[in-house]
């Protein structure tokens, strides 16, 4: 181990470059969907004994960013799905996207080293601080321009759920400093300097830490019962997943066969009388409807014929405002509706995409959003509770909004579930849509709420408080999901009620700690 990590700490220019970024592609083999997570402790142990060898700030910085240009262009490249859909239009586009988001995310790991670098430290001190710096500048790329937390490495996790309910105490931020410091700790093996002891016992330490997560985890689940044990009383949820390819969704002369094909699937019964579930709520996709329902009430009262008795229907669809005039502006829209084809609910997403749903970058000629249509959406106002009767209160999430840490329920107004309509045939058969199942999950850990996620094309499932997953439709396939709804945890998990603030106060704690030991050191050194 210390013959390796000289070599590390000796290679210099393009070998070093080349290097960082390949332990950056290996860090992705430990996402989903392959979760091969040894592989995360060969990413990161590189990294710290790369990290060794720099000569100053500006190699710090670099050695951070080639290993976060491997990271998100290998765990992106399923973004340039998306320019495919209409590759005639965007498709000149993609080695730009991969490039500048790869590059643009990887300011954030290399940022990190750099602020590791600065801080220093021997032996664990300068492991502890790259997972508290690593940690923050997570927390930054979180909302830093309008935010990505994509493939925290909390989702890591997502494998085994014993591992994952740290998440309701710390977060996905807290369990990604966990994570972090854990496959970095085996680097001091390779430390010249320091005594045998010294040099394993924090190897060891590893070790035991993931025993104790594990067993905790195993504990809770254990307390908690068996999966689906815990149901609300009266509510039978019918999820539909069309499958419908994206390049055919907008389609003028196939849109109603799209509607009336989601109606077939919302009304079918199962082949075996076993089967046969009367739903009493049945949810649609995001954009699942592709017209305008607040401005067409005989459509509203067609779909009125699919809503069970004393039940609703829980569909996306776009909406406007004076879509006909200059002062026109549009929302990417949830509506709740009930037998008479009248709204109960509504909710606009709040938090929207960059180059999907608006257009950053309108000033640049030939650059254009990806959805139809040139108008931007317009954001909504933020987390909301919608109350429905029949049903407990509950969060709607549309699209990517269930990525955010913290940020996917009102604090003011507790909901008892989480709803996530989205619509990733925009992704395809990539790893896209197993990334963003896995960080869905994460937030019912979090929030100790079930909850209940459908897909155009899947993942559609539905996922219990402390993140097992009770039933779900595939990646790619066409059907119905009929499923009862869990229990939300009765009393909120320490992470739902304090939020962020955790996460980054052990982050500071641990920065404050390692400076603390340094000028202790020095002040030993002087006398």
């Amino acid at each position: 181990m210390r013959r390796w990590a000289g070599r590390f700490r000796n290679l210099s220019g393009w070998h070093r470059a080349l290097t960082s970024l390949v332990l950056g592609l290996l860090s992705v083999g430990a996402l989903p969907p392959l979760h091969i997570i040894p592989l995360l402790v060969v990413a990161f142990v590189g990294l710290v004994w790369l990290l060794d060898g720099v000569t100053g700030r500006k190699s710090a910085f670099a050695v951070g960013w080639w290993f976060g240009l491997g990271h998100f262009a290998g765990g992106l490249f399923w973004v340039a799905e998306a320019f495919l859909v209409y590759p005639e239009k965007h498709g000149w586009m993609i080695p730009f996207a991969i490039v500048f988001l790869a590059g643009g995310m990887a300011l954030f790991f290399g940022l990190a080293t750099l602020l590791t670098h600065a801080i220093g430290g021997r032996g664990m001190a300068r492991i502890v601080a790259l997972a508290a710096v690593w940690t923050l500048m997570e927390w930054v790329r979180g909302w830093a321009l309008t935010g990505f937390p994509w493939n925290l490495m909390a989702t890591v996790w997502t494998v085994a759920p014993s591992m994952l309910q740290g998440a309701s105490l710390v977060g996905a931020y807290g369990l990604s400093l966990i994570t972090v410091l854990l496959a970095a700790l085996p680097a001091t093996l390779g430390d010249v300097e320091e005594r045998p002891w010294r040099r394993r016992l924090p190897t060891l330490a590893a070790l035991v830490a993931l025993v104790i997560m594990g067993s905790l985890g195993s504990w809770r689940l254990e307390a908690a019962g068996e999966p689906g044990g815990r149901v609300v009383d009266g509510i039978h949820l019918r999820l539909v997943q069309p499958n419908i390819d994206q390049s055919l969704k907008w389609l003028p002369s196939l849109r109603s066969r799209h509607v009336a094909d989601q109606m077939a699937l919302s009304t079918a019964e199962g082949e075996n009388p076993g089967e046969r579930v009367t739903p009493t709520h049945i949810i649609w996709a995001e954009t699942a409807v592709p017209y305008d329902l607040s401005n067409n009430e005989n459509l509203r009262q067609v779909l009125g014929r699919v809503v069970p008795p004393g039940g609703a229907l829980i569909t996306g669809a776009p909406r406007w405002r004076n879509p006909d005039s200059e002062d026109r502006s549009l929302w990417n829209s949830l509506h709740v509706l009930n037998g008479d084809g009248q709204f109960v609910a509504d909710y606009d997403k709040f938090h929207l995409v960059p180059f999907g749903e608006y257009n950053p970058l309108d000033w640049v000629p030939g650059v254009t959003k990806l959805t139809k249509g040139r108008t931007d959406y317009s954001p909504g106002p933020g987390p909301r509770t919608l109350k429905v009767d029949g049903l407990p209160p509950f969060s709607p999430l549309i699209c990517y909004e269930v990525i955010f840490p913290g940020n996917v329920a009102d604090p003011e107004d507790r909901p008892q579930w989480l709803l996530n309509v989205t619509n990733d045939a925009w992704f395809g058969m990539s790893a896209g849509p197993y990334q963003h199942f896995a960080a869905a999950r994460l937030r019912a850990v979090e929030e100790g709420l079930p909850l209940v996620r459908i897909s155009n094309s899947g993942i559609s499932g539905v996922v219990e408080p402390f993140g097992r997953v009770l039933a779900h439709l595939p990646l790619g396939s066409r059907g119905r999901l009929d499923s009862t709804l869990p229990q939300a945890i009765e009393k909120a998990p320490l992470f739902a009620r304090v939020g962020n603030a955790i996460p980054l106060a052990l982050s500071i704690l641990m920065i404050g700690i390692v400076l603390a030991n340094r000028a202790f050191d020095r002040l030993k050194v002087d006398r």
